[in-house]
Order: structure tokens, then sequence, then C-alpha cells
């Protein structure tokens, strides 16, 4: 047998081989565990002992109801930009328990964190568990605030249960049991968020489709399910392609004298999911050449000076929310995916640290926390 025909019948016994090796690390490679940022796998910062401060508050009541509520918009025209007080009120009266679960799950995790105490633990997993086992947030019956309601709560309490989830103290690790049901209703509700808010046309895919999109990738993360991952990345795709070459987003121009506000609201979300997209392979900073960027940067230009907007739209803007600086969590995830200016960090430094139950808690000590600092933040 001549040296290339040995060759030639070596490659032909080995093809297979190489194949189903070439195969399989393709497959391993696809299945790599989605995960969040680093500062997600923080230890708990310490062990405290002795009575706490505070026992856990009763459980809200778990709402199986109808998800049909008031806008505190009602008879706004269609900038939706007019509060009505009545309706307001109605509203939080009929969303109390869901806002108590949505707050009180991201502070009580915060406070784990923290101090490590096994009853804040406990307290926590018990009142997801009840939800959870009563399926609540899941009805079909809703409206446009209805379904606003299902994502907020799904992204304010997945994107906290992963720091649980996640933390190298593994605080989960002796509650096997409950937290597959809480992930299991995290991923039916997750599903329902899907179906809510996938494929609307472009003239209704504004700030609430990327808050959707943000309470899928935070469930993504916590139940390692990669079509809710792949989904919201699309959707921030979707939303960032809005954005034009001057950094304004149409559908948030509509708003009137809030127009700012909502260019503001728009960009937590958008800055979490790619932070997340980040750290599992999908680099989504130069979309629509840099149109993440670009919107952080009109939107802090317009804070200094509202009278951007003003031109662009037409309309004095309204600053009271823009006075609060919880408002601007999402310097934290932007200023670790593009590289921040001095003036900018300087002005994230003064308003840290950053909390706000909807992006699951303290993101100071996720992402800066060399920075954490006093008690401040909502």
């Amino acid at each position: 047998m001549t040296s290339t025909t040995r060759t030639r019948t070596l490659k032909t016994l080995l093809a297979p081989s190489l194949l189903t090796l070439a195969l399989f690390a393709g497959a391993t490679q696809a299945a790599a565990p989605l995960r969040p940022p680093q500062g997600y796998f923080a230890p708990i910062e310490k062990v405290k002992t002795g009575d706490a401060a505070k026992g856990c508050d009763a459980t809200p009541t778990p709402y199986t109801g109808s998800l049909q509520f008031r806008s505190k918009y009602e008879g706004s025209d269609k900038a939706r930009a007019t509060l009505n007080v009545q309706s307001e009120k109605a509203f939080r009266d009929s969303t109390a328990d869901i806002t108590k679960i949505e707050r009180g799950v991201s502070k009580q995790v915060m406070q784990f964190m923290r101090d490590g105490r096994p009853e804040q633990l406990e307290c926590t997993l018990n009142w997801l568990t009840a939800w959870a086992q009563a399926d609540a947030l899941m009805s079909k019956d809703f409206n446009h605030t209805g379904k606003s309601m299902r994502k907020w709560a799904l992204g304010s309490m997945a994107s906290a249960y992963v720091r649980l989830k996640f933390s190298e103290s593994r605080p989960l690790a002796n509650h096997p049991e409950q937290a597959q049901l809480i992930e299991g209703w995290f991923s039916r509700m997750a599903d329902q968020v899907v179906s809510d808010w996938d494929n609307l046309p472009l003239d209704k895919t504004n700030n609430h489709s990327y808050w959707a999109a943000w309470s899928v990738m935070a469930t993504s993360v916590a139940t390692n399910r990669r079509d809710l991952f792949d989904w919201a990345v699309k959707e921030y795709k979707v939303g960032v392609n809005q954005v034009d070459a001057d950094g304004f987003l149409p559908n948030e121009l509509k708003r009137k004298q809030r127009a700012l506000s909502y260019h503001n609201y728009a960009l937590p979300p958008l800055a979490m999911i790619a932070s997340f997209a980040q750290v599992n392979g999908v680099d989504l900073r130069q979309e629509n050449n840099g149109a993440l960027k670009r919107l952080g940067d009109r939107v802090l230009a317009g804070v200094k000076d509202p009278e951007i907007f003003e031109e662009k739209n037409g309309d004095e803007q309204d600053m009271k929310d823009l006075k609060v600086d919880s408002k601007f969590a999402w310097l934290e995830p932007f200023c670790s995916l593009y590289t921040c200016s001095e003036d900018v960090l300087e002005r994230k430094h003064e308003m840290q640290p950053f909390k706000t139950f909807r992006l699951g808690g303290d993101l100071t000590r996720v992402y800066d926390p060399s920075r954490e600092k006093g008690e401040k933040g909502s």
C-alpha cells in the first residue's frame, strides 16, 4: 500500500469520528448555559444572626383575576401624556398586590444578599411559590394595561431571582422544589408575554415592547431557555432600529411633553438586554450604527438642555421624572457596554447607588460594586 493510499484510507476511517467530534463540539457550544453579567455571581456579603429588624410581611394575595385595568392616561388624546388622577387611583388600587410582590421581592433579595438571613430568603421564596402555585398573572382576559402589568411584574421578579440563582453562595441549593415551581411559572408567564407582544406593527412598537423583551431576557437566563433569549434579542433589534440618525425614537417623540421622559424610560430595558446578550456571546452594541449609544447620548444631552426635544416635537418638556436618580439606572449597564465620558461617569457617581425594582434591585452592586455607598434610590 502506497503512502498516498494509506493516507486516503486513514482519512476515510477517521472521517466519521471527526464529523462526530465536530457535531459534538457544535452541540456543546450551542448548549452553553445562559448566564447573567459577572456581578450577579457575587456572594452574600455577610451572614447576620440574631433577630431580624423586621419579620416577613403577609404574602400579597396572588392575582388570578382578569387583567383588565384602567389606564392612568384614561381620556387622554393619542399622545397618552396627560395623567387622569381618578383612573390612576383606580389602577393603583386594583394592582396593589402585584406592585407589592414586585417591590417586596426586589427589596427582600437586596436585603438577603447584604445580610444573608435565612428568613429573608424564605420570605421571598414563599411569596413567589404562593403566586406560582396559584398560576397568578396568567389570565388570557387582558387589555393593554393588563398585559403591561404582566410583563413589568415578570421582569421585576425574574431579574431579582437571577441574583439568587447565580450567586456563588448558592442560596437556592436547599430549595430545589420551590425553585422548580417558581422557574416553571416564570417560564409560562414569559411564553404569554411573548404571545402578548410579538410582531406588533412598527408604529405600535415602543417602550412597552422593550420592557416586555427585558422581562423575557431575564426569564431566559433564570430558566436557561435559548428560545426566550433569541426572542428578546429580536425585539431589541426592532427597538434600536427605530432610533434615527440623531438618536430620537419616533414613537416616543409622539408623547408630547413627556417625550424626553419616555426616551429615558426606553433606555433601561434596552441597556439591560444588551448587557445580558453581551455575556452570552451576542454583541448588540453596534446594531443600527451604535443606536443604543446614540439614544443614551441624546437623552443625556436632552436632560442638560430640554430645548433639544422641544425643538424636535414642539412641546415644552415635563422634567419631573428626570429629577429622580433611579430613573437613570440604565447608566450602570450602559457604561459597562460603552466607554462613558468623564462627565457622564461623574454624574453617574453622584447618583449612585441605583436601586430600581423593575430591573431587579441594586444595579450598582451588580455593575459597579466599588462605588456602592449609603441607602439611596428606589
